[in-house]
């Protein structure tokens, strides 16, 4: 029989093993379905079979390739939002774009921002990536991980007002809720 020191140790040795994380990556947000059931967001259904009006419009077979039956979610999405899908594969800058894009790299363009980033934020959630108790109970630490990194969307709706720029989209202020009853 184990004293009440031995059972302490050994939970305490337990505690510690389930703390220890065999991902590369710290996970920040933990999320994770607590069912056994499938899962109803991967499943996209595929559009129906039809005759096209013209066989010649079919793409050439290819493993791998594209099927007209497949589905394009986000390009549906595009188009019942009033969008044009065509633009999402589109590997140039519309026209209509070119000098919002040369106005945004007038001070010059890093071709490897992606991997930047993603190094520091690796490093970010690795010095954030939570206490024991955290990790064992399985709690989020994103939110109190990025909390410096947040905006607030008060005091940054004031400077904008304080500057004299319109924010039609932006609620009224308290002072002008006030005045209007």
């Amino acid at each position: 029989m184990l004293s009440k020191s031995g059972m302490l140790g050994i939970g305490l040795a337990a505690a510690l093993l389930a703390a220890c994380s065999s991902d590369k990556e710290p996970r920040l947000m933990k999320l994770r379905s607590t069912t056994a059931g499938p899962d109803e967001f991967s499943i996209v259904p595929s559009k129906p079979l039809e005759m096209p009006p013209d066989l010649s419009a079919l793409p050439e077979p290819a493993p791998g390739g594209a099927n007209l039956t497949d589905p394009t979610p986000i390009a549906d999405a595009v188009s019942a939002l009033g969008g044009k899908p065509a633009y999402l594969s589109a590997t140039a800058i519309p026209a209509g774009d070119g000098g919002l894009v040369n106005y945004a790299a007038r001070f010059g363009v890093d071709q490897n921002i992606r991997d930047t980033l993603a190094a520091a934020d690796l490093e970010h959630r690795r010095e954030n990536d939570g206490r024991l108790l955290e990790k064992l109970f399985n709690r989020s630490v994103y939110f109190k991980a990025y909390r410096d990194m947040a905006l607030d969307q008060e005091a940054e709706l004031e400077r904008w007002r304080k500057l004299g720029v319109r924010t039609p989209a932006a609620p009224p202020s308290g002072h002008a809720q006030d005045a209007s009853r």
